[in-house]
């Protein structure tokens, strides 16, 4: 899988935490109350990514943006800089190491991809089997398993501290774990819409819409 692909799954992966769900006891209790409160979302960002022995074979940093329902922006700093923008429209995924900009229409608003957990409109229990994940490393965790038979997750687990949106972790169907931990968080700022746009810089190849 090239660079920019995986960026772009992975991107996609981390967003889809803030759709409305029922109410239920416990963690996913405060994971209720977290969405219910939460139109608009900032944080930093430190991604790993283990292979199926739990080897760490990637590590980045960056911030990440999100206003409900359909906008986002992934923006990784380090080790090499690569963003991921999406509005109600489209998607950006954009690699300056290659100058290289992949246009998708945005469907992050429903369905039953990662994308739809974080910044979808569609209700976590319409796509997903939520239960109460215990408690761990100071952290309640909900495990969302998806419903659909053909999706590129086995499940995602997402740790809470209160209200407060921690960590999550994606394990996919090759036996890889990618997990995000959050920090520096930012709830309900006001967020300029131009975050939430992309032109291609010139000279940029440009693959799709």
């Amino acid at each position: 899988m090239n660079k920019t692909a995986s960026l772009g799954r992975l991107a996609l992966g981390t967003l889809l935490i803030f759709s409305p769900l029922l109410a239920l006891a416990g963690s996913v209790e405060q994971l209720q109350a977290f969405l219910n409160e939460t139109q608009s979302f900032q944080a930093q960002f430190r991604q790993t990514i283990s292979n199926r022995q739990g080897v760490q074979a990637q590590e980045s940093w960056g911030v990440l943006s999100v206003v409900r329902p359909g906008k986002l922006r992934w923006e990784v700093s380090k080790p090499y800089p690569q963003l991921v923008v999406g509005n109600n429209e489209k998607v950006w995924v954009y690699d300056p190491e290659l100058a290289q900009v992949t246009i998708r229409q945005n469907d992050l608003n429903s369905g039953d991809s990662p994308a739809a957990l974080l910044a979808g409109r569609t209700a976590l229990e319409k796509n997903f089997t939520l239960r109460e994940d215990g408690e761990s490393d100071g952290l309640n965790w909900v495990e969302a398993v998806p419903k659909a038979s053909d999706s590129n997750f086995e499940k995602i687990r997402i740790g809470l501290a209160g209200k407060e949106l921690r960590v999550m972790a994606l394990h996919d169907n090759f036996g890889q774990v990618t997990r995000i931990y959050f920090s520096k968080h930012e709830r309900n700022p006001k967020l300029p819409a131009s975050l939430f746009t992309f032109t291609p810089p010139p000279g940029a190849d440009v693959i799709g819409e």
